[in-house]
């Protein structure tokens, strides 16, 4: 039960970048750094490794680390998702 709600969700944020990109005529680089609009998931979270946050003291906290590509897929995704990294 735990997996099929793992692909669910997993096929829900593909089919959802998919859209998005299409709605707003953007691309991401694929496997082979050629623009696309259709992107698979692992390739999206595979691309979200080597963001890393910093917290220097209690009360501050900076994410850094995100390229371009990654900041395109969080704006489409929306503002829920950039608070969380920004």
């Amino acid at each position: 039960m735990v997996m099929t709600l793992c692909l669910m969700v997993y096929a829900a944020i593909q089919h959802r970048i998919r859209y998005e990109l299409k709605k707003q005529s953007r691309t991401f680089p694929d496997m082979k750094k050629k623009p696309a609009q259709n992107p698979t998931g692992r390739w999206v979270f595979l691309c979200f490794e080597g963001i890393y946050l910093l917290t220097p003291s209690s009360t501050e906290r900076y994410v850094i680390g995100i390229s371009e590509s990654q900041e395109t897929i969080l704006s489409i995704l929306g503002p829920t998702y950039q608070s969380i990294y920004s």
